[in-house]
């Protein structure tokens, strides 16, 4: 939504993750074996594609907008983060993609690792009861038959090891703004960014007509 209103590119970081995880569990991979890892890694051709309002994520042609998003992927792309070779990988290609132009990038480590001389960074938090009620009522929305308490195990573990990981831990960067999301709902968080941005000098909004 944010990037829409500002006429901007998004990255949604976290699919692709999810899309090398993907990869790796249906290769039938373990994640110790690094060297496997860094194969597949080189060999997966993953794509982000926006269509009307949505992120379509491909991998080697193949559209895996849905089953990336299975629960199974949640702890695999969190597992897979964790290696360097993967996260040297991704961090390249994000860069690559951000060179290209204005984004807004999405993303554990955007602006600790990826792009630290960002001179715009946000960090969403809000309380972990909320966090639970939102992804419990996602994972609902997709027809996922599951109990609340599943979706607050999985979450506090996801949490824990990507802020206990090596490389690019889970953290906001000195310089970032942080906005507690507990009581705002998603539009009222997209004004925030807004209005946080309109008062910086330096910041442009892109003429949405040209």
């Amino acid at each position: 939504m944010l990037a829409e209103r500002l006429n901007y590119r998004y990255l949604d970081t976290g699919a692709m993750y999810r899309a090398i995880g993907l990869a790796i569990w249906r290769a039938g991979i373990d994640i110790e074996n690094e060297e496997a890892v860094e194969r597949i890694c080189k060999d997966a051709d993953i794509r982000l594609s926006h269509q009307r309002g949505e992120t379509r994520v491909y991998l080697c042609d193949e559209d895996v907008t849905k089953a990336i998003r299975e629960p199974l992927i949640d702890i695999m792309a969190s597992d897979v983060s964790t290696l360097q070779s993967v996260r040297r990988m991704m961090a390249g290609l994000q860069r690559t993609i951000g060179a290209q132009g204005p984004l807004v990038a999405e993303g554990r480590d955007m602006g600790t690792v990826v792009f630290p001389k960002a001179k715009h960074k946000f960090f969403l938090d809000a309380s972990l009861e909320v966090r639970v009620d939102r992804r419990f009522q996602e994972r609902k929305n997709r027809g996922e038959t599951i109990s609340r308490e599943r979706v607050k195990e999985d979450l506090i573990k996801r949490d824990e090891q990507d802020m206990n990981r090596r490389f690019a831990p889970l953290k906001p960067a000195r310089d970032a703004k942080l906005i507690d999301t507990t009581h705002l709902n998603l539009q009222q968080v997209v004004e925030r960014v807004i209005h946080e941005l309109k008062k910086k000098k330096n910041f442009r909004f892109l003429d949405a007509s040209k």
